[in-house]
C-alpha cells in the first residue's frame, strides 16, 4: 500500500512490503533512517538497529518523537506514510538538480477539459487515509468515520482560515465607528446618568456579540446543507447514491 513511495526511494521489494510483518516493518524504518532521513549519527542507531530487541517499540516511539512524528507508534500506518513523505522530501532535497530537470508526463487528447482530481481518488486507500488523517491532526480537525467529510471539513478550514486573502483579512485592524449614546433608548431608569451611559454601551456590545453569533450560526447551516446536498459519489461504479 506503500508502493509509490517505496518505488520512488529504491526499496529492494515496495510491491511485496507488508507493514504488518513486524520483521518487515521493522527492517523498513531502519533502512529509512540509513538511507534516507539520516536523523541519527551513526553511532546513535543500535538501538533502532536492534531489530530482534523487545525493547524496538520503545527506541521506535523516541524516533518518532525525535524526528518530529505527528504519529505514535499505535498509529502504525500513518506513521510509516508520514517517515515515506519525510524522506521523499529529503531524496529530493539531496538531488534536486536531478529532479527538477523531470519532464511532465504528456497531456491527454483532453487537454482542453480540466480534469477531475476526485475522478481517480480511492477513499478506501490506505495512503489516502493516512494523508487525511495527518492533515486533521495538524489542522486540529476532530476525527470522522469517512474520511470523504474529513477532506471537505480540511478544505472548508483551509479556505476559510489559512487562504492568502483569510489571512490578509484577519490581519487588518479593525477600527471602531463613533456611536452617539444619545441616540440609542436603553428602556429604563437606573436613576444616575453613569449607570445609564454604561448601561447603554453593555447593550450595544451584546448586540454586537448576538450579531456575529448569528453569522456564524448562518455559516454553519449553510455548511450543512452543503454536506447533505452533495450526494457520496462512487466514481468507479458511475453511480450517485448513498
Amino acid at each position: 500500500m506503500f508502493r509509490r513511495k517505496l518505488t520512488a526511494l529504491d526499496y529492494h521489494n515496495p510491491s511485496s512490503f507488508d507493514s504488518t510483518d513486524e520483521t518487515q516493518f521493522r527492517n523498513c524504518i531502519v533502512w529509512l533512517e540509513d538511507q534516507k532521513i539520516r536523523h541519527y549519527k551513526i553511532e546513535d542507531r543500535g538501538n533502532l538497529r536492534n531489530i530482534p530487541s523487545s525493547e524496538w517499540p520503545s527506541a521506535f516511539q523516541k524516533y518518532l518523537q525525535d524526528v518530529g512524528c505527528p504519529f505514535g507508534a499505535a498509529e502504525r500506518q500513518e506513521a510509516v506514510d508520514w517517515l515515506l513523505g519525510l524522506a521523499v522530501r529529503y531524496e529530493y532535497g539531496d538531488n534536486v538538480d536531478k529532479y527538477k530537470n523531470c519532464q511532465p508526463l504528456a497531456a491527454s487528447n483532453d487537454g482542453d477539459r480540466p480534469a477531475d482530481p476526485l475522478v481517480n481518488l480511492d477513499s478506501e486507500s490506505p495512503d489516502f487515509k493516512a494523508g487525511v488523517m495527518a492533515l486533521a491532526n495538524i489542522l486540529k480537525i476532530q476525527r470522522h468515520d469517512d474520511y470523504l467529510v474529513m477532506l471537505k471539513a480540511i478544505r472548508i478550514l483551509i479556505q476559510d482560515r489559512l487562504s492568502p486573502e483569510a489571512i490578509s483579512k484577519a490581519s487588518q485592524s479593525r477600527e471602531g465607528v463613533p456611536v452617539a449614546l444619545d441616540q440609542h433608548i436603553l428602556g429604563f431608569d437606573t436613576g444616575d446618568a453613569t449607570l445609564n451611559e454604561a448601561a447603554q454601551i453593555l447593550r450595544l456590545l451584546h448586540i454586537e456579540e448576538l450579531r456575529e453569533l448569528q453569522t456564524k450560526i448562518n455559516e454553519a447551516i449553510v455548511a450543512v446543507q452543503a454536506i447533505i446536498a452533495d450526494p457520496k459519489t462512487d466514481h468507479r461504479l458511475g453511480k450517485v447514491g448513498r
